[in-house]
């Protein structure tokens, strides 16, 4: 009898030890030039800035090498304070977390309201022909993140502007000066809604937007009371943009801003103001010779306007950005 107890707590203990150890950490790294992030692939960046520190969120590449199809299960943290020391944290949620999704942990946006964060993610449906939109909500922009509905806030039979079944993807979320948070989304085509209070639910209709050559990758933001809608255009893709006194438009197209990615087919930005610099964050195929468009990596550049608040082409480079202050 005393073997047996001496052998379950040596196996308790033993168990507790590899259960510590198998606990993810946060790592640091300096990111030199561009891509920003080589020790895996990432994908579809989005940024917020939030107490002087940038929190980075992407999509996570892990296709076999050489594989042109997309796999992707989680999403994953970096945070830093210059743009160029980083910080990785363990991955803020998987697609698992959605009991109703099947799999493809795709574009996302976190976004902070009264305290909480809240994650709109585009992930396959699984009872739900085609691709939808969910959200998850956190008390920390590091999570853990848990969804907040237990259901999906956009799915494909909600949309009919188009006919294919991924076009409820890449959503992007605004919250305007009135209070008004808006939600952006569409392959094919641009939808946009308003959200409730609450950031869990829709308020009202779902409404389109005509752009030139629309893809994907919406992205919306605001500077000096205009409003500034970027886009993946054409296909293989560039990003291009429109502007706007209102978020609810009119919109007018203003043109390129950038190029198609580098070994990639697709091409994902995020747009945002930090430490008094504006940077444009995306990515391309960079660390792989073929299957680019399946192993991506996210990468940094400054943005630059004009004095009449259109914006200048963003020049790719491969040394990047210099440490913000």
């Amino acid at each position: 009898m005393r073997i047996s107890k001496k052998i379950i707590v040596l196996a308790i203990t033993v168990g507790s030890l590899a259960s510590v150890k198998a606990t993810p950490r946060d790592t640091t790294f300096h990111a030199d030039g561009n891509p920003i992030i080589r020790h895996k692939y990432t994908a579809d960046p989005a940024a917020m800035v939030y107490k002087d520190k940038v929190y980075l969120y992407t999509g996570h590449d892990e296709a076999a090498p050489g594989h042109n199809g997309y796999t992707m299960h989680d999403w994953t943290c970096f945070t830093s304070t210059d743009m160029v020391n980083w910080t990785e944290h363990p991955s803020p949620m998987n697609v698992k977390e959605f009991k109703w999704a099947k799999d493809d942990a795709w574009a996302s946006q976190v976004i902070e309201r009264n305290g909480k964060f809240y994650w709109y993610v585009a992930v396959e449906h699984g009872t739900i022909h085609g691709k939808a939109i969910g959200v998850a909500v956190s008390d920390s922009p590091l999570g853990p993140f848990k969804d907040a509905r237990g259901s999906a806030l956009v799915t494909n039979d909600m949309t009919k502007a188009v006919k294919h079944s991924w076009d409820d993807i890449d959503p992007t979320v605004m919250i305007d000066k009135d209070g008004q948070a808006y939600l952006f989304w569409g392959n094919g085509i641009c939808y946009y809604a308003k959200l409730k209070s609450n950031m869990t639910e829709l308020d009202g209709e779902i409404k389109t937007i005509t752009l030139p050559h629309y893809t994907e990758a919406p992205w919306i933001h605001e500077r000096n009371g205009w409003y500034y809608l970027s886009y993946a255009y054409e296909f293989p893709e560039k990003i291009a943009y429109a502007m706007s006194r209102s978020i609810n438009g009119p919109w007018e197209y203003k043109g390129i801003i950038n190029e198609i990615a580098g070994n990639s087919n697709t091409n994902h930005q995020a747009i945002i103001e930090f430490k008094g610099k504006w940077y444009f964050i995306y990515h391309n195929g960079a660390l792989v010779p073929d299957a680019g468009s399946f192993h991506r990596s996210v990468c940094i550049d400054y943005l630059y306007y004009n004095k009449d608040g259109s914006i200048k082409r963003v020049i790719v480079t491969s040394e990047g950005v210099k440490p913000a202050k």
